[in-house]
């Protein structure tokens, strides 16, 4: 199982006993740059191939040809990545984003139009050839778009380092169901950091995460080093020129190996897949099934873990 950004292997705790009593091994892992494994600052350490590797190296650990997959926000990327990349080694996938080749960059061409604020959608949104970072700069010529903000190195690490407790709880909740991500819209680039363009979350706790829950999310991104506090996420975003350079060999692939997809119905990074299902449908031969959760977003795993976990062992009994 494979966390995003903001996430860690905490983010399964809701999984792992109700798989074990299923009769799997379940393991997650906290990904580069995240809780327990090593934080370094090198964005070249983050790139597709790497984490590839670095994933492969998990199932070599345990001494296993193959594992199911599962996969939540920059999770997902890296496990259809490696459904697609090394399908030897995938037995089944699970994911909570859609398919497509790069998560960060292809996905938001059909998006520019909703996410600029002007029309018509400017001209460099509309080429596939042109790199994520320079189609991001456009739309945050119009307003905040984090991705954008992300990709200069200090000033993010900065702010949300040091203001660990109170990004993550608003990221949370901005994530969520109930939340608003979308806000960032209303927000100039100009002068304005992350948490200008992420709105208060109410106090803890809330129906799906208690403090306790909470607090070993802090403790996890807690470190010594302000700057390798909130790493893993940020350099995830920093590699999406090279992931996409990486990705376009397989830009046509297809996704063969049994799939499971399972979202939030108020997941707000939907918005970033237009027309997702038809593109699901007709680039992953290999799906199975497409649950949607209702009332649940982006942390659908951790908001609604008893049906969550209902989809998951449906679809894992036929994929013994």
């Amino acid at each position: 199982m494979i966390h995003g950004f903001p996430g860690l292997a905490w983010s399964w705790r809701h999984q792992m006993a109700p798989l074990a009593a299923a009769g799997w091994r379940a393991v997650a892992i906290d990904c580069l740059g995240y809780g327990g494994s090593d934080r370094p600052l090198d964005p070249a350490l983050y790139a597709a191939d790497r984490v590839q590797d670095y994933l492969l190296a998990v199932l070599d650990f345990y001494g296993v040809d193959t594992a199911v997959i599962v996969g939540q926000d920059f999770g997902a990327q890296y496990a259809w990545n490696l459904a697609v990349r090394a399908p030897d080694r995938v037995s089944a996938l699970v994911t909570t984003i859609p398919y497509d080749y790069d998560l960060a960059g292809r996905a938001l061409l059909g998006s520019a139009e909703r996410l600029s604020a002007d029309d018509p959608t400017p001209p460099i949104m509309a080429f596939t050839d042109r790199l994520p970072t320079e189609r991001f700069a456009v739309m945050a010529a119009d307003h905040f778009v984090h991705f954008h903000y992300f990709q200069t190195v200090g000033p993010a690490d900065r702010e949300l380092g040091e203001a660990l407790g109170d990004y993550l709880q608003r990221s949370f909740y901005a994530l969520s169901g109930t939340g608003d991500l979308w806000a960032w819209k209303t927000i100039p680039s100009e002068g304005s950091g992350y948490l200008d363009a992420l709105p208060d979350a109410p106090p803890l706790p809330w129906p799906w995460l208690s403090e306790e829950e909470f607090a070993g999310f802090v403790t996890g991104y807690d470190h010594s080093d302000m700057m390798r506090r909130m790493i893993g996420g940020l350099n995830s975003y920093r590699t999406a020129d090279i992931n996409w350079t990486i990705g376009r060999e397989w830009a046509d692939a297809d996704v063969t190996v049994p799939t499971l997809f399972i979202y939030g119905s108020k997941d707000p990074s939907l918005a970033f897949f237009p027309d997702w299902e038809e593109r699901m449908r007709a680039r992953v031969p290999g799906l199975r099934d497409i649950v949607v959760i209702e009332g649940a977003g982006h942390m659908v795993q951790q908001e609604q873990p008893a049906a969550f976990n209902a989809a998951l062992l449906a679809f894992l009994e036929t994929a013994r």
